[in-house]
């Protein structure tokens, strides 16, 4: 909603400071806390500090300052510590609640409807952003509250650019298409790709979609309650590797999702995470061959307790026409 900041003390009333443009909207809508007006940026700081002092704390645990902002505060909080405390809030937002996770339901239904339109439009000729309004437009239509992120449309060899974007270029018939798309429903995110072929593919095409497909059913399967984030990730890379295209993957597996489109745990091989129930990721194994094309494929995936989810639900089709 566009809090300015939220303080939370050890006793007394939680306090969301907000500016005029959201005030109303705030009061309407925020809970568990009492909402209060901000006039002037430059009150923010202010505020802060006499309302941290009226507590006498001994330390403030904060999750994210400008460098300036925490400087000031060091300065007028005399005597009190200041702790950085980002860790303990991406633990709570790591496990989802039911009340979240049909949210994130909602989100992965509008993605798959985009994606679903994709299929049904793309044609050779049609430029990429083009393409990209279509989809957007289907699940703006259909409740969407925005895209999760800017939506890629990359075809031919720009397919083999992992964040490719969405060009003015056409869509050619033999075209490696990725679809890499995301849906916001009151305020949760999904992330999902697919990668399509404009006509009949190559058997080179086929094959490199055949084991980015296996690495990501392999890598699904491993999904599950105290799981090693970086063992589902070896599980696909291995796979990958095999088939002679380790160097081709060049991104880690996948990442959380939720109120942000990049969220913890993160599924890579330096990942130290373990995955809960109730956890929500994406596992998007791609090969990428530049001068070639690439191909991903990415689902947003529910952890669950002996197996997973998948909240994204398009089929994975290499040819829809």
């Amino acid at each position: 909603m566009g809090g300015a900041r939220l303080l939370i003390p050890k006793d007394g009333e939680n306090v969301l400071y907000v500016h005029g443009v959201i005030y109303e909207a705030a009061k309407a809508m925020a809970t568990d806390c009492e909402v209060e007006l901000i006039k002037k940026s430059g009150d923010l700081d202010q505020k802060t500090i006499d309302d941290v002092k009226s507590h006498n704390p001994q330390y403030v645990g904060f999750d994210t300052f400008e460098v300036s902002t925490y400087l000031k505060l060091k300065k007028h909080l005399k005597g009190v510590r200041l702790k950085a405390q980002s860790k303990l809030v991406w633990d709570l937002r790591k496990v989802k609640d039911e009340t979240e996770i049909q949210c994130m339901r909602k989100a992965a239904e509008l993605a798959d409807e985009g994606t679903k339109v994709a299929f049904e439009t793309v044609v050779p000729g049609l430029r990429e952003y083009e393409l990209a309004a279509e989809m957007e437009h289907a699940m703006r239509r259909l409740g969407s509250e925005g895209v999760a992120f800017d939506t890629i449309v990359a075809s031919g060899i720009c397919s083999a650019f992992p964040h490719g974007g969405c060009t003015d270029r056409k869509i050619e018939s033999g075209d490696l298409v990725v679809l890499d798309l995301g849906s916001t429903y009151k305020h949760y995110r999904t992330d999902l790709t697919r990668t399509i072929v404009m006509g009949k593919p190559s058997t080179k095409q086929i094959k490199i979609h055949q084991i980015v497909k296996k690495a990501q059913e392999k890598a699904f399967q491993g999904t599950y309650e105290r799981a090693k984030a970086s063992d589902v990730d070896l599980t696909a890379r291995r796979i990958i590797e095999d088939e002679g295209h380790g160097e081709h993957f060049v991104h880690g597996l996948g990442h959380g999702i939720g109120l942000e489109v990049h969220e913890p745990p993160t599924l890579n091989p330096e990942s130290k995470d373990i995955l809960k129930t109730g956890n929500v990721v994406t596992i998007e194994p791609g090969i990428y061959m530049v001068g070639f094309g690439g191909v991903r494929i990415e689902d947003t995936v529910l952890v669950q307790k002996e197996k997973a989810e998948r909240l994204t639900k398009t089929p994975y089709e290499l040819t829809i026409k």
